[in-house]
This record gives structure tokens, sequence and C-alpha cells, in this order.
């Protein structure tokens, strides 16, 4: 399983661990990711998304998992969620 936020495309990225005498040795920084349970409004259904904190506080600040979708760039969204974003689009348009 990758650590990539589904929502974000936020990921792991890489530093240094810098001790007391300044020896400096590669390490990472991984994002903070959950699984979570989110509910759309749209189509009424649950969906399983493994998503960061981050982004599940964006989520709740946008108005939910619907509203954040529709205003996330394509290209940060994993496929799942496109195809999401997809039906929830579909679904908006034929009510």
């Amino acid at each position: 399983m990758s650590r990539v936020c589904e929502l974000t495309g936020k990921g792991p990225m890489t530093g240094n661990n810098v001790s007391h005498a300044n020896n400096k040795t590669r390490r990472r920084f991984l994002p903070n990711l959950t699984d979570v349970t989110l509910l759309s409004d749209v189509l009424g259904q649950p969906v399983k998304l493994r998503i960061s904190a981050a982004a599940l506080r964006s989520v709740d600040h946008r108005g939910g998992l619907d509203a954040f979708l529709m205003k996330a760039k394509d290209d940060e969204l994993s496929p799942r969620a496109l195809k999401l974003k997809k039906d929830i689009q579909k679904a908006q348009s034929a009510a």
C-alpha cells in the first residue's frame, strides 16, 4: 500500500536527521495517513478512503466530500477518487 493521500496527493518527503554534533543522515517524513469512511451526500453511500489528517480537515472545511471533490484538481486525485468525482458529477447532472 503506497503512502500517498488519495485526495491531496501528499506523499513522503526526504530530509536529514541532524545530531547535536551536526552529523547528517537521510530520513523520510511520512504523511499522517488514516483510513476513513466518508459519506457522499449526492450518491448516498459511504466511501472508504486512505487520506491524510490535513485532507480530512480540508474536507470538513469545504463542507463534505462532494464539495471537496468538485473543487479538487484532477491531477491530484487518485484513480479511485477521480472515478468517485465523475460519478458525483454524473449524479448531480441527472438530478
